[in-house]
């Protein structure tokens, strides 16, 4: 008996362990393939860090709590970093290309234009400002 839930726990961890190796490098994959694309937005500024926010206006999450936690970011650390909203709903190729499969979806993108994290679902906003790397600025 004791053997037979042993083993059941040592399986249900080698699970575990192979969906979060699978996150893992899921993320990683949709960072890579986001590299090549942030230079494309129009309103992209190099040399400032940015968040690129995938939202739609039928979101209630993206309505309710991270479009304003992003926006309370900004009015903190505004000029130090740039936010990019895009509606997935109109833009569904550039979602795609990105590898959005949910919303909201942010990707935190460096100063040197390349994307170093991807947030899948809302994200808080202590996490977005160590992401951006802002801790270290005055409000």
């Amino acid at each position: 008996m004791n053997v037979e839930i042993f083993e059941r726990l040592i399986m249900a961890a080698a699970i575990s362990g192979l969906g979060v190796a699978g996150y893992i490098l899921f993320n990683r994959f949709t960072l890579k393939r986001a590299e090549s694309k942030v230079a494309r937005f129009q309103s992209y500024r190099p040399g400032l860090p940015a968040l690129v926010y995938f939202t739609t206006p039928t979101c209630a999450p993206c309505k309710t709590v991270q479009r304003p936690t992003i926006e309370r970011i900004k009015g903190n650390f505004g000029r130090w970093f740039q936010v990019i909203e895009v509606d997935a709903s109109t833009q569904p190729e550039l979602a795609q290309e990105w590898g959005v499969m949910s919303v909201p979806t942010t990707f935190v993108i460096d100063a040197n234009g390349k994307p170093r994290y991807v947030n899948h679902g809302v994200t808080n906003a202590e996490t977005l400002i160590k992401q951006l790397e802002l801790e270290d600025f005055s409000i």
